[in-house]
């Protein structure tokens, strides 16, 4: 570990909407940093959910794994708390523009993109699968991965609705994902965490 970095975490409510079907769900929200700054992954349902994690820290970032909305409904809100930039694939424009008509993101992520905060770098992987911009954050310093809903503990995310694809989703995770060591902790958008070994071995990969 870097310094005094940590990795904070809560669990907010609220419903997840597409293809014409709305569905309850828990969402996990991430913050990363350190006691005076951090960087915000996802911004799910509630600005004050995550200002309760962020606490009186400067919000260096607001990383989406995609834009689903349950993902990144309060986005613009809590960029208007923290004055921090949204930061998405542009791939995933179309499911941010099913949710956001009159606001953009600030910044364009891509593979290989990194940020410092607190002394540690996160780096962006593009998975696409869950959805077409669908990103994970690598923190190597932390031993941990971001994964949204690309990896869940027991395995790939849902790939049932539209812009999705199951082929596409477990190459990314193999090529992507499973390069990171075994013991790397991964911290999904829903649930429990899991380990890359773990899940390696549950793909047969």
């Amino acid at each position: 570990m870097t310094g005094d970095v940590r990795v904070d975490h809560a669990v907010s409510s609220g419903t997840f909407s597409l293809d014409g079907e709305t569905h309850q769900v828990d969402n996990n929200i991430w913050v990363v940093g350190d006691d005076t700054e951090c960087v915000v992954i996802d911004a799910p349902h509630s600005v004050s959910d995550i200002l309760a994690v962020v606490g009186d820290r400067k919000v260096r970032a607001i990383l989406l794994t995609h834009a689903h909305d349950d993902h990144c409904r309060v986005a613009p809100a809590l960029r208007e708390e923290t004055v921090a930039p949204i930061m998405l694939h542009p791939d995933d424009k179309v499911l941010w523009d099913l949710t956001h008509t009159d606001f953009l993101w600030d910044v364009d992520l891509h593979d290989g993109f990194e940020i410092t905060v607190g002394g540690t770098t996160l780096r962006a992987l593009h998975t696409p699968g869950h959805a077409p911009g669908a990103v994970c954050f690598h923190a190597p310093d932390l031993g941990c991965v971001f994964t949204g809903d690309t990896l869940f503990q027991g395995g790939p995310g849902a790939t049932g609705r539209s812009h999705s694809d199951e082929d596409v989703i477990k190459a990314s995770i193999r090529a992507a994902l499973f390069a990171l060591p075994g013991e790397t902790v991964v911290h999904t958008g829903h649930g429990d965490d899991t380990t890359i070994g773990a899940e390696r071995a549950s793909l047969g990969a």
